[in-house]
């Protein structure tokens, strides 16, 4: 009999709390969660569930108080920082609700940027570059700079600077948050072609029920645990 398959991201036990002033904030309590290899999930929950929080511990740029957080065979709550910014770059796409594109450089040097962290040569990193912007169907707007762009434009050149380096999981923080429902419609189905033709392993923070339908699963987090359902 075959083993069952391993999840991608396991996180086992996971809590988190803030201080605020003498206040304790308990933000994620025991948490569990497997997300398999290629998996499209849509993370729900209300304002303040902890969401990006969760987020952000499963992209390195957090650590938990407790319990472990492993993506393949690393468990990031164990690497020290320099570590871990090696091992995002490799490892873990962003895509951010605004964009956050540096609006001095073009729509090709903004996708270059992760790949200044990686041992490419010029040549290799343009080969990269052209590949992401054609993922997105953006290479006849490569020398446009982002004020050029609309916002689901410069949203496409946001995943294709995710996506540029070929990343283990890409983590979509309200994607379509700060588009229209049409520009909205079509990074979801640029998420989806992603997940789908490339296999790519996408973990997706959203409110918005039209955006989460588009994953293959959603899990709801509230009072800092999660669910198959919504709370009433």
């Amino acid at each position: 009999m075959n083993p069952s398959p391993q999840p991608l991201v396991s996180i086992r036990h996971v809590s988190k709390t803030f201080r605020r002033g003498a206040e304790e904030i308990h933000v994620l309590t025991e948490l569990e969660l497997a997300v398999m290899d290629a998996e499209f999930l849509a993370l729900m929950g209300p304002s303040g569930s902890g969401k990006s929080t969760l987020l952000n511990l499963i992209g390195g740029l957090d650590r938990p108080d407790t319990g472990s957080v492993q993506i393949g065979d690393d468990r990031v709550d164990q690497l020290n920082d320099r570590q871990l910014a090696a091992w995002r770059a490799r490892h873990i796409g962003f895509v951010f609700q605004f964009y956050n594109l540096l609006p001095a450089l073009t729509a090709e040097r903004n996708v270059e940027l992760p790949l200044l962290l990686t041992g490419l040569n010029k040549a290799e990193r343009r080969q990269h570059v052209q590949a992401a912007l054609a993922a997105v169907s953006l290479s006849n707007r490569s020398k446009h700079f982002p004020r050029t762009l609309s916002g689901g434009e410069q949203q496409r050149v946001g995943i294709a600077r995710a996506i540029v380096t070929d990343p283990t999981v890409l983590l979509c923080d309200e994607p379509t948050g700060d588009l229209d429902r049409k520009a909205g419609d079509e990074i979801l189905s640029l998420l989806q072609s992603l997940n789908k033709e490339h296999g790519k392993t996408i973990i997706m923070v959203t409110h918005d029920p039209h955006a989460s339908a588009r994953a293959s699963r959603i899990v709801y987090l509230d009072k800092g645990r999660l669910s198959d359902q919504p709370s009433d």
